[in-house]
């Protein structure tokens, strides 16, 4: 079926960044993979490239787009190429929209030249070690100062996606009690300056994928934060973060049918050229069957993302929505990913193929955004159940 989602400007932008990733990102991936963790000069020269800017407004340096088309051919070109560019999708699809949407004038003139050239990459913080997808539940909290001219921040986050190469960190914190009938009041959003005293990065966790996303502990220990930047009203923060789930956790539908579609197309190739019992797997008929079927889900998930992408396009995209998108398309790259695997026999098993990769870095899909569980709750209450 012939896709209508992306138009020639979309594509012209496909071929710019593809031959980005081929010159600048592929010749150099495996050391970066082994190191685990992009060099912070990658930012730079995405910055240079635009990347950072497309939906920024253009009074602020950007080129003023309102689409997410752009951020979803970005995922798409990283994954068809099995490489990553480290955090920087925290940057672009998770922080933007809080500075764009919250931010004062005053802030957004301070904050989004050097967010759009790379020369400040941000993060945000939300999880703490305790707390998990019970974001009301955190501990980590900011006391208004006496004379009301700084907020004094205490507490640690962890599975920060960002938070080594980071300079400036959206903090969540509770700067009130939570009240006796809503227990999501009292958290504000403050925009940390990682040089900031008391600021401390701690380990960067070793995990299971997305070995190139540097994902850290962060800790905060009486770090002054200026009044001027609170972004948002003060204990609305909770709010705020609802407001942009939508977009994130389809962004996470999209990067998973993104891999899914790679898997079948690795696999597509290996089996064309793996010989086994004289002639290519490819050539087996379980092999034509397993391919099929994946190739199946593929168009599925891809008609969802595609669909989602449009309502998001159109500021129509429901939460409920989004959830359904995120928890189809996260299961069938895991249904898809894991069947190619196996079609790859032993070598599956091996970090230099990308299908390895593509395994353990899709994991954590039915996990972060919000777990599957959770969004069947999404999904079940909208129903009315």
């Amino acid at each position: 079926m012939r896709r209508t989602t992306f138009t020639e400007d979309h594509e012209a932008f496909r071929l710019v960044l593809r031959d980005f990733i081929e010159k600048e990102v592929v010749p150099h991936y495996d050391e970066w993979y082994a190191a685990g963790l992009v060099p912070r000069e990658l930012y730079t020269k995405l910055g240079e490239l635009g990347m950072f800017g497309i939906e920024v407004p253009e009074e602020y340096g950007g080129a003023g787009l309102t689409s997410f088309k752009y951020t979803a051919i970005m995922t798409e070109e990283v994954t068809r190429a099995a490489v990553s560019f480290g955090g920087s999708g925290v940057h672009t699809a998770l922080c933007l929209p809080y500075i764009v949407s919250l931010g004062t004038e005053e802030q957004k003139k301070r904050w989004l030249p050097p967010f759009v050239t790379g020369e400040q990459m941000w993060a945000i913080a939300m999880t703490e070690p305790g707390t998990g997808s019970d974001l009301a539940g955190m501990r980590t909290t900011a006391k208004l100062s006496d004379d009301g001219s700084h907020y004094v921040l205490n507490g640690a986050k962890t599975f920060i996606t960002g938070g080594v190469h980071a300079d400036r960190v959206i903090v969540c914190a509770r700067t009130s009690p939570q009240s006796e009938t809503d227990r999501r009041f009292g958290i504000s959003l403050l925009v940390v300056d990682t040089t900031t005293e008391g600021y401390a990065v701690g380990r960067k966790l070793d995990k299971l994928g997305l070995k190139t996303s540097d994902t850290a502990e962060l800790s905060f220990s009486d770090v002054r934060v200026p009044i001027e930047d609170l972004l948002g009203e003060q204990d609305k923060g909770f709010s705020y973060l609802g407001q942009n789930l939508p977009q994130e956790r389809l962004s996470i539908a999209i990067g998973a049918y993104a891999q899914a579609a790679a898997a079948v197309e690795f696999t597509k190739a290996y089996t064309q050229q793996r010989m086994v019992f004289g002639q290519p797997v490819a050539h087996f008929q379980n092999t034509k069957f397993e391919l099929a079927a994946c190739q199946a889900e593929v168009d599925a998930a891809q008609a969802v993302s595609d669909r989602a992408l449009e309502a998001l396009d159109a500021g129509e995209l429901t939460a409920a929505e989004a959830a359904s998108a995120k928890l189809f398309c996260t299961e069938v790259a895991h249904r898809v990913i894991d069947r190619c695997l196996q079609l790859h026999g032993g070598y599956g098993f091996i970090n230099e193929y990308p299908i390895a990769r593509l395994y353990a870095d899709n994991r954590v899909n039915r996990i972060y955004g919000g777990t599957s569980e959770v969004m069947k709750m999404i999904i079940a209450k909208d129903m009315g159940l």
